[in-house]
């Protein structure tokens, strides 16, 4: 008997990145480790120090750092990396681990709010700003 390997099974995820404003992009404090500073420091051509510096910040009362923040037209304030025209990450195939992690289930919690808002009030662009 031959030994096959499993066959791959697809996960269907039920959210739509390209159709959301980046609400994961406006977390307060995006946590980033010294992995995900070193992918940074490579993608800009920085050393370790530089990205460090220019793109996170002190976690207030940890030793971790956070991604910056710069003012959004949507939200407050958002990831110093997110396009804010586009509503897209610009470094992403150099984001850090957690947003490569995000969201770890088949749906998005935003994503369905963000239906949910659209469908309640007749506009498919529209935005809740909560």
């Amino acid at each position: 008997m031959s030994q096959r390997k499993p066959f791959p099974v697809r996960v269907r995820v039920q959210y739509a990145c390209s159709k959301c404003p980046a609400w994961c992009c406006t977390y307060a404090h995006i946590e980033i480790g010294k992995r995900d500073i070193q992918r940074l420091a490579r993608h800009f051509g920085v050393d370790y120090a530089t990205a460090e510096s220019r793109f996170t910040r002190p976690l207030p009362g940890k030793p971790a750092r956070m991604l910056r923040h710069r003012d959004d037209t949507i939200f407050d304030t958002a990831c110093v990396f997110l396009d804010r025209e586009a509503r897209r990450c610009t470094v992403y195939a150099a984001r850090p681990g957690t947003c490569r992690a995000y969201p770890d289930s088949r749906r998005c919690g935003y994503y369905d709010f963000l239906r949910f808002e659209r469908e309640q009030q007749g506009d498919p662009d529209w935005v809740a700003r909560t």
